[in-house]
């Protein structure tokens, strides 16, 4: 099935003082992506044990544009359409999870931005819209209203990226208990050390926290409800388009995956006892063809709700509960199935999938860590079902 996604032309930005070469279109990007493959993967162990991306395949990052696609072009920024971000997204997450995983949460975390009023989205990108932000939406944080804005105190889990970013957001209580976001420099946090995990390794995710620092009513946001100071499609409802960015990067681990068992096929490898090399075995083939089948699967799930939501934001509809219940029935599903595609292409591997020489293992470990994340469990199925129950179906 051919899926037609409607994309916005694509114009060279201004580079204000970057002084990099941005890649200006999809096709030019994901050019850019596979030409720093060999390094990446040449890389991995010094990014799991260093528990985060080196700091110079960031700036190689932000050197192609990776986190101006979600920039407006007003601004100098990529402003790429939906399809074209998922695609790069994903193009990285088949490389490498915790690459893929620290691109998308310091891309996309910006598309919350334009909830915040007019002047302090023009502070955030007036210098580069290579803006780098990483943070929490857990309510954990606590406030007292002040003249001018709020005192916050709090500490959140899961900061992908924090140690690269340059501003950082969270979520706070008020004295009304309603629940406000907020975004501060970064210089303003204190990151406490406490990624050591077994999967997603080199993704940086360690707890954030601010002890009763001063928070504007400049930089604080409904992130729920706000209505946003951009008029850009892509810009329009955040928290719609999450869920299909980070489905980008599981679909991008379960491709890998299958690039790593079929490499491993093709090197000759004999499992213990058997007859024929893995290549020739009827019974991997077998198993390869569906996990194939699978996969294809999960690629046009994605892509159908990419166009579908895509469409929906280029006619000012997508900011509705059948919207964000499509978009995290999707992530769920994706996540259960790519599990599943990655956790077949594991045990193909026999017991040489064991070590960590292997890639496997690392996908293997990826793959569940990102289970775990809040967007990817099963109680979200609830929102499709009730809207189900309600009459509204999904086309």
């Amino acid at each position: 099935m051919t899926v037609m996604v409607s994309r916005l032309p694509a114009t060279r930005p201004t580079d204000f003082n970057s002084g990099y070469p941005i890649s200006h279109n999809t096709e030019e990007l994901l050019a850019d992506i596979q030409a720093l493959a060999p390094e990446i993967r040449a890389r991995a162990d010094e990014i799991e044990i260093d528990r985060r991306v080196p700091s110079d395949l960031i700036d190689r990052l932000r050197t192609i544009g990776i986190f101006r696609m979600t920039a407006a072009r007003s601004r100098g920024g990529l402003e790429f359409d939906l399809a074209s971000i998922v695609e790069a997204i994903g193009a990285l997450g088949r490389i490498d999870g915790s690459v893929g995983w620290t691109a998308m949460i310091g891309c996309s975390s910006s598309l919350f931005l334009p909830l915040l009023p007019q002047e302090t989205y023009d502070l955030i990108y007036r210098d580069s819209p290579d803006v780098v932000v990483a943070g929490s939406s857990q309510p954990l944080g606590t406030a007292q209203t002040v003249d001018g804005g709020w005192l916050v105190t709090g500490r959140w889990p899961f900061a992908s990226g924090c140690q690269h970013a340059q501003w950082m957001l969270g979520v706070f209580v008020d004295d009304d208990d309603a629940m406000r976001g907020f975004i501060m420099p970064a210089h303003t946090w204190h990151i406490e050390d406490t990624w050591s995990v077994a999967g997603l390794k080199g993704t940086g995710s360690h707890h954030i926290r601010v002890d009763g620092v001063f928070v504007p009513a400049a930089n604080v946001f409904d992130p729920a409800m706000g209505i946003v100071c951009m008029p850009e499609p892509l810009l329009q409802a955040p928290r719609h388009l999450l869920p299909l960015i980070y489905a980008a990067v599981v679909v991008g681990m379960a491709e890998g995956a299958v690039d790593d068992i079929v490499a491993l096929a093709n090197s000759g490898r004999r499992l213990q006892y058997a007859r024929d090399a893995l290549r020739d075995m009827e019974t991997f083939h077998v198993e390869l063809g569906r996990i194939e089948a699978e996969l294809r699967a999960a690629r046009g799930m994605l892509q159908v709700q990419t166009a579908s939501h895509w469409q929906h934001a280029l006619a000012g509809t997508l900011h509705t509960d059948a919207r964000l219940a499509e978009a995290t029935q999707t992530a769920v599903w994706l996540q259960s199935t790519c599990v599943g595609i990655v956790d077949a292409c594991f045990r193909l591997g026999g017991a040489s999938a064991l070590y960590d020489t292997s890639p496997l293992q690392r996908r293997l470990r990826d793959i569940h860590a990102a289970g775990q994340h809040a967007s990817a469990q099963p109680r979200h199925y609830a929102g499709a079902g009730k809207l189900l129950i309600e009459g509204h179906r999904a086309v």
